[in-house]
C-alpha cells in the first residue's frame, strides 16, 4: 500500500518562526537549545540535543483531516528546514522513537492502533491503512504522547 507522511505545514511553520506564537491558537512559542533531541514536525529529522534551536509551540494535529480541535505541543527546528517529501517511506531517523500509529475513520473514530518496533514501522502502516474503515493514520510519540505526523493513502490512480 502506497502512502505519503505528511508534515505540518510549511505556513504554519513560518509563522511560528516569524511571530513565536501558535498561529492557531495564538498562545506564545517557547524557544530552547534542549537536553533532548525530539523530532522537528516540519522535516521529520530529530533536533540534535545541545546543538540545534528548537520552538516548542501549541498544534492541533486534526486540521487536516476533521474541525474538532485537539491542541498539543510540538517542535520545530527554529531555523528554517525543509518539509519531509517521500512517498512511502518512513523517515529513518523516527523509527528508532517509541511510536503509536492510530488508525482513524469517519467521524474520527479511533479503528487501529499499533506501536511498531523500528523495523515494522511500515508494515505496521500498511496493516492499518488495508482496512477500509481507516481513512488516515497519526504517528504519535509513546512516550510523551504528542504529535509527530499525518500518513495518507496515495491513490494508485494518481
Amino acid at each position: 500500500m502506497s502512502f505519503r507522511v505528511v508534515p505540518i505545514a510549511s505556513a504554519i511553520a513560518g509563522e511560528v518562526r516569524k511571530s513565536l506564537r501558535s498561529p492557531q491558537y495564538g498562545h506564545p512559542a517557547h524557544v530552547d537549545v534542549g537536553a533532548d533531541h525530539p523530532p522537528c514536525r516540519l522535516c521529520l529529522r530529530r533536533i540534535r540535543s545541545g546543538e540545534e534551536r528548537r520552538i516548542l509551540f501549541t498544534y492541533n494535529s486534526f486540521t487536516i483531516s476533521d474541525p474538532y480541535p485537539s491542541p498539543g505541543p510540538i517542535f520545530i527546528h527554529e531555523d528554517e528546514c525543509s518539509a519531509f517529501e517521500r512517498d512511502s517511506t518512513f523517515p529513518e531517523e523516527l523509527k528508532k522513537l517509541s511510536l503509536t500509529l492510530e488508525g482513524y475513520g469517519a467521524g474520527r473514530w479511533l479503528v487501529a492502533r499499533e506501536q511498531p518496533g523500528e523495523d515494522d514501522v511500515e508494515k505496521a502502516i500498511d496493516r492499518i491503512l488495508r482496512n477500509p474503515a481507516v481513512r488516515y493514520i497519526h504517528v504519535y510519540s509513546t512516550k510523551a504522547g504528542c504529535f509527530i505526523a499525518h500518513i495518507d493513502r496515495i491513490d494508485p490512480g494518481s
